[in-house]
């Protein structure tokens, strides 16, 4: 019957194939130059070397900055986990997708870092959409730097609230747009460790307006937990449980897993609990995953492969003198280069030469700012720093 009626000659005149331009990215994205192409990379990954369509790569672009996401003992916990449960948890937390290691990592990430609770979430992004969207409303005012990740940027759009953003770093700016926008929710918002720049947050700093000004600061440290401060534990480590503070952080780049979580007051994560969508209406993560972060969590506390990290990041620093680089003490080292294309041939020269250092280009970075993103791990050699310090001045000086 359904085929009679496709083929019968008193189909309505309105139902037609869909035209062709529809279904054209120009039409729906017509601001895009279409020089720019985006592909995603079938990779495979054996410690810090990357296999890319057959050619075996030193790796220079993950943020698996302590080189865990190979460690025999977190990959043990995440096999037993599975072999004992299974993958997948099957449903969200509040419905019967819980599971007791989410509980036990939640209290020892809470600890480990001064904060009195902890909720564990699918991802950096999803954290921070949801956690702004559950604090905001249209009588908010966020107050956000320039260069944050785009989910906290996102997040603020997204949540209603008025939106106040201040150039980068720029803490004389940020002290005048709170003291011309009083309101009584009032949100600070702020990466730790800038992900495109490699440069930091100054907390305390921050802390001292959130103070004055009487408004909250969130700080989402992913690229600082795990390698700097105060025992490893980030930007803030002295600053946990600080009454103004909520803080973000991510299993994906020192912990080398994948997930998030938030930290700050009981009373404060009860409410996230009761109101944040992104956390309420998506699939928990696999049980296996907060397995193997709690042995990743054990293995940060134990502060050995830190100072491997901060070596190779000294030794990139002093092989790479002359470089246009927006040097940092992080593993985050951008390599300015200007145009897309040039960024694109610098990229391509590097890959020739056997080293995966891809181009970074706008939207990500602003026009005219593409550039490669170094990034260094405890995994890397010395001997691999210094041929890639080489290589990069003979593309780029």
């Amino acid at each position: 019957m359904i085929g009679c009626l496709i083929d019968s000659p008193a189909m309505p005149s309105n139902i037609r194939p869909m035209p062709h331009r529809y279904q054209d990215s120009r039409h729906w994205f017509p601001e895009l130059p279409h020089t720019r192409q985006r592909h995603f990379l079938a990779s495979t990954q054996q410690g810090m070397h990357i296999d890319v369509k057959g050619k075996q790569l030193l790796n220079f672009s993950s943020n698996d900055y302590l080189g865990l996401r190979t460690h025999p003992n977190v990959k043990d916990a995440a096999i037993k986990t599975i072999e004992a449960s299974g993958f997948g948890s099957g449903a969200s937390r509040l419905v019967c997708g819980d599971h007791p290691h989410m509980h036990q990592l939640e209290a020892e990430l809470a600890t480990w870092k001064g904060y009195e609770s902890c909720l564990m979430l699918g991802s950096g992004v999803l954290a921070n959409l949801g956690l702004i969207q559950a604090l905001s409303d249209r009588h908010t005012h966020v107050f956000s730097d320039k260069l944050n990740h785009a989910s906290l940027v996102d997040g603020a759009r997204l949540s209603g609230a008025k939106n106040h953003r201040f150039n980068h770093l720029d803490m004389p700016m940020l002290a005048q747009l709170l003291a011309n926008n009083p309101a009584q929710k009032r949100m600070i918002v702020s990466d730790g460790v800038f992900s495109m720049d490699g440069d930091c947050a100054d907390i305390a700093r921050l802390l001292n307006l959130a103070e004055e000004h009487q408004t909250l600061l969130l700080i989402d440290d992913a690229h600082g937990i795990g390698c700097l401060g105060h025992q490893y534990k980030g930007l803030t480590s002295q600053f946990g449980g600080h009454e103004h503070l909520v803080e973000v952080g991510t299993f994906g780049k020192a912990f080398g897993g994948y997930g998030a979580f938030i930290l700050g007051t009981h009373e404060l994560l009860e409410g996230l609990r009761q109101r944040m969508r992104t956390m309420i209406y998506s699939t928990a993560l696999p049980a296996a995953i907060p397995a193997a972060m709690l042995a990743s969590l054990s293995l940060i506390q134990t502060g050995t492969l830190q100072p491997t990290l901060h070596e190779n990041i000294q030794t990139f620093l002093q092989h790479s003198q002359g470089l246009p680089l927006i040097a940092s003490q992080t593993a985050i080292q951008p390599l300015l280069i200007g145009t897309d294309t040039d960024a694109l041939v610098a990229s391509q020269a590097l890959r020739d030469a056997g080293f995966f250092v891809p181009a970074i280009r706008p939207p990500t970075v602003r026009e005219d700012t593409a550039r490669l993103r170094i990034t260094l791990s405890a995994a890397h050699r010395h001997q691999d720093i210094e041929q890639l310090s080489t290589v990069l001045k003979s593309v780029c000086l």
